[in-house]
């Protein structure tokens, strides 16, 4: 491999945004927000709607994320795209 041209690919922690459960992986995404880890590190957390803690296919329970607030902010914020 080439130096200097690929991501940097560290751990990360993954929080489910709806079920609130965290889990450490490793990843090239990167976020300005950290959190602390179990055994004491410090790590860049990335909060996602659909992990396999929430997934139907994972769960076998059928869910549907929390997104009438998201649509409702949208409205608001461009009151000219509702048609």
């Amino acid at each position: 491999m080439k130096k200097d041209i690929h991501p940097d690919y560290r751990p990360v922690i993954i929080q489910d945004g709806s079920t609130g459960k965290r889990f450490v992986t490793r990843s090239t995404a990167t976020s300005a927000t950290t959190a602390t880890w179990e055994d004491g590190n410090v790590y860049p957390l990335i909060v996602i709607d659909v992990t396999s803690d929430s997934h139907p296919f994972y769960t076998g329970v059928n869910t549907v994320p929390d997104v009438a607030g998201r649509v409702e902010k949208f409205r608001r914020r461009y009151p000219n795209l509702d048609r």
